[in-house]
């Protein structure tokens, strides 16, 4: 039996445009948009009707970037794909892109048939999944084009964790050189591991133990180095690159270069590195292990290059790399040696706020808002239109967003399944109130009323950039 829902009176805010229109929801689908107070919208009726008067209409985020259940360090990341996923909604994201891993020695599929398990039945929106390429050789290489036929076109290398994740340079070429043929589209975590690995023994050595001394080592300009010869070796391959989690002023500049010979590179920040520092990582006592991840935060003056790179789109997308581990029994496992300290922050929860925190102090307009944070990822990632824009045939991913409010960020009121948040006590303008996966309400006037196994694996095209 067909549902309808009538979204009225709100400002719809996309990518494109904004316009005061009421939005049609049909089985599940956007089916029609039409200004308001127009013929068309006075005819419309429904079973359930939304008041968004006072409030934007936008698109569900797109998180790009979450690690759920992530193995790091002898430990987990806390968040599950149940409670990552309902605390994503919490915060208007309704899409995630998860990164299933590939443990060295074994296939691709294993590994990502262990993240099917993982998140089947459980998500309480819809997700996908990148992988993490840790053992490149033939029958991965060759795995890789089934797995872009199958829906997860994108793939995730390392330039750090030697040990770990690490991938040499000639591994690099050949996964790239894949994936110039099959379309898939590589992601680099472009920072020196084989030069950090030296600066944190040294600095262990000289007793610098303290979490403060995990951004010290991991330097600026070895970011920018590896996101330099990331790029040259796209080009060898003549393979399109993304880069995450840019934190690096140096880094912004190697990926406008690249950009300004009009080469198909692209770059992801996340809300950490705009709104946090290393004033953060040197918090007294024990403190600053909540804010250890990689790419570390770094000083307060490479934030104004990050927002300058995101309105010059040399930075397209915001992920958070969400990947939360609690302070107390895991990050404290780096205590005395902040080389143990587990990398990663929460975040998956607060990046549309501190967003639109963003629209508030005048850094993105509204637009660019939904362009970084909805349009722009799922377009990255072959999502689009389904996911990322209000449009006739989309799914009905919509969140009801009053401007207008205030919160503070707490982990006293945040969903995420991690005793602290990053932003404590901060104070943000705007909050969601109401949100919809494939017209299903998941939040309701900030009550919970989603379930667990609503959301679906979604599989995706490749890179829309690049068509």
């Amino acid at each position: 039996m067909s549902t309808r829902t009538l979204i009225r009176g709100g400002l719809v805010v996309t990518a494109a445009d904004e316009v005061h229109a009421d939005v049609l929801i049909e089985d599940g689908r956007v089916a029609a948009l039409a200004a308001r107070g127009s013929d068309a919208a006075a005819g419309w009726t429904a079973d359930r009707t939304i008041d968004a008067t006072d409030r934007y209409v936008i698109p569900g985020g797109v998180d790009a970037h979450t690690h759920m259940e992530l193995p790091f360090g002898g430990t987990f990341a806390s968040d599950t794909f149940e409670t990552g996923t309902r605390a994503a909604a919490w915060g208007g994201t309704t899409t995630i892109v998860d990164f299933a891993v590939q443990s060295p020695g074994h296939s691709l599929r294993e590994g990502l048939d262990a993240w099917y398990a993982k998140a089947d039945g459980v998500c309480a929106v819809d997700y996908a999944f990148h992988m993490i390429l840790s053992d490149v050789n033939e029958h991965t290489l060759k795995e890789m084009d089934k797995l872009v036929q199958e829906g997860i076109s994108s793939f995730k290398l390392f330039m750090a964790y030697p040990g770990v994740f690490y991938s040499d340079d000639g591994k690099i070429l050949r996964a790239m050189q894949r994936s110039a043929e099959n379309g898939g589209l590589i992601m680099m975590h472009a920072e020196n591991g084989i030069a950090i690995d030296v600066l944190v023994e040294q600095a262990l050595a000289r007793g610098e133990t303290d979490p403060r001394y995990h951004g010290e080592v991991r330097k600026a300009l070895l970011e920018a180095e590896a996101t330099h010869r990331a790029i040259q070796l796209a080009r060898v391959a003549g393979a399109p690159l993304y880069v995450v989690h840019v934190s690096a002023e140096e880094a912004v500049a190697e990926l406008a270069a690249a950009r300004d010979k009009g080469l198909p590179v692209f770059g992801e920040t996340c809300p950490q590195y705009l709104f946090l520092s290393t004033d953060n990582l040197a918090e007294p006592g024990f403190e600053g292990a909540k804010y250890v991840c990689s790419t570390p935060l770094r000083p307060k003056e490479h934030q104004a290059a990050l927002w300058r790179g995101l309105r010059t789109n040399d930075l397209q997308v915001v992920s958070t790399d969400h990947c939360p581990f609690c302070f107390t029994g895991q990050k404290n496992l780096g205590r005395g040696d902040f080389s143990k300290i587990p990398n990663g922050l929460p975040g998956v929860e607060n990046r549309m706020d501190l967003l639109h925190q963003a629209v508030v102090d005048g850094h993105i307009s509204r637009r660019r808002w939904i362009e970084i944070a909805c349009a722009t990822p799922a377009r990255m990632f072959g999502l689009y239109p389904q996911k990322g824009t209000l449009a006739p045939g989309a799914d009905a991913d919509v969140v009801i967003y009053d401007p207008h409010a205030t919160q503070t960020l707490s982990a006293e009121t945040h969903h995420m399944n991690v005793d602290y948040s990053a932003y404590e006590g901060r104070t943000v303008t705007g909050r969601v109130e109401t949100v919809l996966s494939r017209g299903e309400p998941v939040i309701e006037q900030r009550t919970y009323v989603g379930r667990a196994g609503h959301g679906v694996f979604t599989p995706r095209s490749t890179c829309q950039y690049l068509n």
